[in-house]
């Protein structure tokens, strides 16, 4: 197979050997490489129960969590739906609903109050994504109101299983890859409901082309990449397709979010999702208006999509500001009441908006490392909050040798939502702390945010500034797309002198370093965001020698090549990893 030597190291190094692996990993083939629908536990039920509900013209209620997993999830599924015929009669007893839950009046989970409302409404079956593996009383409560649950998750199974007619999570039974996100086991659903309606002669299936469902792929990709589920295997085939119908998607709203933030619709990558696009569509409901994002992604009218791309802007502006206050108040109690080693960091305050916590958390724990757990008080309230840790730790596993100071928490190894009582929450620190010190921390992962400064930072490669050219970057991105489990490659780069250092954006909070080869005077511009001079295990200044620790980046800001800082290091560091 055509590899350079630099892409089969990089490989290598990835535990990708073979020739065989090699093909796969770089040329993914969805006919081969994606797994049958029906290989997940209780998707025969499932589809069953769906098409029964389509014959009947029952109407059917798809209730999908508010992030950017849940909601792209339910777009593809009301997307089926329009696609099948199987829109709102005049009744208003057939057809199909969407319901998202309030984040900070409902918050996270399947909630009875919900389930109540949309049984008043005549529905007799409710799909979610990516929530319900553990709601046991919320789905027996629907069921004693004639209401049937197909649950559509991949969260850890941490409880008895509800009595759903069937529960579709890849971590349940015998499915070839555990790691799907919630949008991708709905779309497990829809496309096996689409092979079965098929198979019927079903009338509403019959004029729908084979492999249509593949349209939906950019939604999946959306949520597969935001919710930062391992970007190998299954994953990695899915946001690769993805991203391509991504670039040519004819959703209005997708046009519409690309022409506002200025991204190039036929090239967006895995870091216009991950950095432009998930943090618009999760600002939707940190905001209080989670159906804005939905109707942005699943509208038709190209007019009203510009328009909801202009609110949706607004809404993350304003979001970003309230991140920014909490976390400067964060800083000053992280400063003061904890020592720079301690591996857990627990605080709160009543004035703190909880759908907001993740994101301070994560400001947090990216400068410092380890676990940060943050909580606030709801509309209702109730203590809420969340974690995040990284990598070195399993947030899930840590919570469940506390689980007794939780009211209730779910998530995933790095990130957990939870709620906690006002008598609990004085003793939630040193409860986690005990509960962290009986654990054997495992390796981080790959894919685990690398902290600046640390001295942790291995490259990948060594090279020089003068190779620092297109044809690197074309090579080196045959690897995307990149996430967790696959990171972006690391390169040292040596011989550099440091020509200037200066601060940009609107609040000077993020920093710019020029540098200049030694031997050949090849210049570049290297750079990192929310970053500053300290950040780095050695400060940059004007005048001296360095290696750079850093990944090639497309330079939106000045065009051309750039190279995205992990670290400064003096000259005799080390880093080259074996």
């Amino acid at each position: 197979m055509d590899v350079s030597e630099l892409v089969r190291g990089l490989l290598v190094k990835r535990g990708i050997v073979t020739d065989e692996h090699i093909a796969t990993f770089l040329n993914p083939d969805y006919d081969l490489h994606t797994h049958s629908p029906f290989l997940l536990e209780g998707m025969d039920k499932a589809v069953a129960r769906l098409l029964r509900a389509i014959e009947k013209n029952e109407r059917i209620a798809v209730y999908a969590d508010f992030d950017c997993d849940g909601i792209p999830g339910a777009a593809l599924l009301s997307d089926f739906f329009q696609k099948i015929g199987y829109a709102n009669l005049p009744d208003g007893k057939a057809g199909f609903e969407v319901y998202l839950p309030h984040r900070d009046r409902e918050g996270y989970g399947f909630h009875i109050e919900a389930i109540e409302a949309l049984a008043e409404r005549g529905v007799k079956l409710i799909i979610t994504v990516d929530v319900g593996t553990t709601a046991v009383e919320a789905i027996a409560f629907a069921k004693d109101k004639g209401v049937d649950v197909i649950v559509t998750d991949h969260h850890e199974i941490v409880s008895e299983l509800p009595a759903a007619v069937a529960i579709l999570n890849p971590k349940l039974g015998e499915y070839p890859f555990r790691d799907l996100c919630g949008a991708a086991v709905a779309f497990k659903l829809v496309h096996a409901t689409l092979i079965e309606g098929r198979k019927r002669a079903t009338p509403r299936f019959a004029a729908i082309p084979e492999g249509w469902e593949k349209w939906l792929l950019d939604l999946v990709a959306i949520a597969t990449i935001a919710d930062m589920v391992p970007l190998v295997g299954e994953n990695r085939v899915l946001a690769h397709y993805g991203l391509r119908v991504l670039r040519k998607s004819p959703r209005p709203g997708i046009l519409a979010l690309c022409n506002r933030l200025r991204l190039h619709r036929a090239e967006l990558t895995e870091d216009d999702i991950g950095f432009s696009i998930a943090p618009r569509i999760n600002a939707a409901s940190r905001m209080g208006e989670p159906e804005l994002a939905f109707r942005l992604l699943s509208t038709h009218d190209a007019d009203g999509a510009e328009q909801l791309a202009a609110q949706l802007e607004d809404l993350n502006a304003k979001r970003k500001t309230a991140v920014a206050t909490i976390v400067r108040a964060a800083k000053k109690h992280v400063a003061t009441r904890f020592r720079s080693d301690e591996r857990v960091i627990t605080l709160g305050d009543t004035s703190w908006k909880p759908a907001l916590l993740g994101l301070a958390a994560n400001s947090i724990m990216g400068e410092r490392g380890g676990i940060v757990c943050l909580w606030g008080r709801d509309a209702k309230g109730r203590l809420k909050g969340s974690c995040r840790s990284d990598g070195s730790v399993s947030v899930i596993e840590l919570f469940a040798l506390a689980a007794d100071s939780f009211e209730e928490y779910g998530g995933h190894a790095a990130s957990c939502g939870f709620s906690v009582s006002h008598e609990k929450v004085h003793s939630l620190h040193e409860t986690l702390s005990d509960a962290l010190n009986k654990m054997i921390a495992p390796d981080a992962p790959g894919g685990a945010r690398l902290r600046r400064g640390s001295g942790e930072a291995k490259a990948d490669a060594e090279l020089s500034l003068s190779d620092v050219a297109w044809s690197l970057f074309e090579d080196v991105t045959r690897l995307a797309p990149f996430g967790m489990g696959n990171r972006k490659p690391i390169f040292r780069i040596g011989g550099n002198i440091v020509t200037e250092v200066r601060r940009f954006g609107k609040e000077k909070g993020h920093i710019e370093v020029m540098l200049e080869c030694r031997t050949t005077g090849t210049k570049a511009r290297a750079f990192d965001f929310f970053a500053s001079s300290e950040d780095f295990t050695m400060p940059p200044v004007a005048g001296t020698e360095a290696f750079v620790l850093g990944t090639i980046e497309r330079d939106s800001f000045r065009g051309g090549l750039a190279v995205r800082l992990v670290d400064i290091l003096p000259l005799e560091r080390d880093t080259i990893a074996a």
